[in-house]
């Protein structure tokens, strides 16, 4: 009996064992997680809709129409006005009439010295072969030209020797005359801008890079619109950056319109529409403003050719003006026999003549061409572009 207790015992024992790890393996085994509770979704609140209130109404007092104080029409309605656009002030320019003439002094300064040199060289009591070289140096020296200067020298040899004694006056009046001579005062220097025919005179503006163009146009429009002219100008430099805005702020100042067209476009599509919208306005006068271009450049001179011809499908060119920087001497000579021959050169205009002393490039020019000086320019100042005088431009080499 004791044997089948203790057997039993041992059972149990065995049998509690065993269970125990089984619940050990199973808690060390990982549980799923448990699902994750539902969310508390809460509804929007509802937009208003048209005649709805933002939030909710609430019980007010209300008006009819015939409670509501409206306006009797008595006060005034105020109505802003828009900002009015800034228009440039149109500047009135020096009238052209004697301009080169009150401009006298300064080109005295720059240029008597030529005057001063001769002067000075005749007034000496014997004149001999190396007197007479000294007066051809100075000559040479202001660009006069090799021709112009025998012609002077032999000149004043012929009248020193009718003269015989010579005082001062006599001598200023001496070189003055010989001076005028070779100056040309009988060369017609008008700018042509009224043609035969019809309305408007087309004008064209050419010459190498840095002369001065750009600002020889604007100043000639200037010019023009003091002599009560209406004027439009044709901005063809559209390979100069801000060329076009450079012509057209000049236009602004005295009132005339500026065509253009885009930077790096086609010049003699905008020249040719300058002179369709110069005939269509009505203008007096079509300034057209070419790109500088080195005569040595074959491509650029056919271009301006082309220019020209396009130009002429409207109407024939009344002024071929060329811009010559009197400071380059001789070497503006063979600028402009280049251009002459691309474009028939009818006129010169030359540039930053109150900075040197060499003003007998303005015979040499002539001659070169064959055309006269018509405009010079003594300055930086708006109205510094002056038509070319001979008498006071000889005045003014000589001195007082």
């Amino acid at each position: 009996m004791e044997t089948v207790i203790l057997a039993v015992v041992i059972a149990v024992v065995v049998l509690g064992a065993l269970g125990g790890l089984v619940v050990g393996s199973r808690r060390k085994k990982s549980l799923p997680p448990p699902p994750p509770a539902a969310p508390d979704i809460t509804a929007p609140p509802a937009e208003p809709h048209v005649g709805d209130e933002a939030e909710t109404p609430r019980d007010e007092p209300r008006r009819t129409i015939e409670e509501v104080d409206l306006p009797d029409g008595s006060a005034p309605v105020v109505v802003e006005e828009p900002p009015a656009l800034e228009v440039p002030e149109i500047e009135v320019p020096e009238p052209t009439a004697g301009r080169l003439v009150r401009l006298r002094t300064r080109l005295s300064r720059s240029q008597n010295a030529l005057g001063k040199g001769l002067l000075t060289l005749l007034s000496r009591e014997h004149l001999d072969e190396d007197t007479w070289e000294e007066i051809e140096d100075i000559l040479l020296a202001a660009d006069v030209g090799v021709q112009p200067t025998q012609e002077l020298v032999e000149g004043l040899r012929e009248r020193v020797r009718v003269l015989g004694t010579r005082t001062p006056e006599e001598l200023r009046g001496l070189l003055r005359g010989e001076l005028l001579k070779l100056v040309g005062p009988d060369m017609d220097r008008t700018v042509k801008t009224e043609p035969a025919t019809s309305k408007p005179g087309i004008v064209m503006v050419v010459g190498v890079n840095g002369t001065g163009k750009t600002t020889t146009t604007g100043k000639l429009a200037r010019v023009l619109v003091a002599d009560g002219r209406s004027v439009v100008l044709g901005a063809a430099d559209t390979f100069r950056a801000a060329a076009a805005d450079q012509l057209q702020t000049w236009g602004e100042r005295v009132g005339a319109y500026t065509v253009r067209g885009p930077e790096g476009g086609d010049p003699a599509s905008v020249a040719f529409d300058a002179v369709k919208e110069g005939k269509e306005m009505g203008s007096d006068v079509v300034l057209i403003d070419t790109a500088g271009r080195l005569h040595t450049k074959t491509g650029l001179m056919d271009e301006l050719g082309k220019v020209k011809r396009v130009v002429e499908k409207h109407a024939p060119l009344d002024e071929v003006l060329l811009v010559l920087d009197a400071t380059t001497g001789q070497n503006g000579l063979v600028q402009a026999r280049v251009f002459a021959e691309v474009v028939d050169i009818t006129g010169i205009v030359l540039t930053k003549l109150d900075g040197t002393a060499k003003g007998g490039i303005v015979v040499a020019v002539q001659r070169e061409l064959g055309v006269p000086v018509k405009l010079i320019g003594l300055g930086e100042g708006a109205d510094d572009l002056a038509p070319f005088e001979p008498e006071a431009f000889v005045d003014a080499l000589i001195g007082e």
